[in-house]
C-alpha cells in the first residue's frame, strides 16, 4: 500500500463526519468536477454507508443547479446503471 492510498484511506476513518456524509460530499464533487469515471465505486459506496436512491437523486437533483445541467446528465446514465445492479 503507497503513502498516499494511506492517507486517502484515513480521511475516511476522521470522526469530524460520518462515512455516510463524506460519500454525500465525494458524490457531489465527482458530479460537479465531471468525474464520472469513478462515480460509479463512490455511489456504491454511499448506498453501502446507509444513502438511499432517493437520496441520491436529489443530490443529483440539487447539483443540476450548483454543478451544471452536463455534468449532471453525464451522471444520470452512471447513476441508473448502480441502481439497477445493486441487490433490492
Amino acid at each position: 500500500m503507497t503513502n498516499a492510498f494511506a492517507s486517502g484511506w484515513s480521511l475516511w476513518l476522521r470522526p469530524a463526519l460520518a462515512p455516510r456524509d463524506r460519500s454525500l460530499v465525494t458524490v457531489s464533487a465527482l458530479v460537479a468536477t465531471g468525474q464520472i469515471a469513478q462515480l460509479s465505486a463512490h455511489l456504491n459506496r454511499a448506498m453501502d454507508n446507509g444513502r438511499t436512491k432517493s437520496e441520491a437523486l436529489e443530490t443529483l437533483t440539487h447539483l443540476l443547479f450548483y454543478a451544471g445541467w452536463p455534468n449532471v446528465f453525464s451522471a444520470i446514465p452512471v447513476a441508473k446503471d448502480v441502481f439497477e445492479k445493486r441487490p433490492k
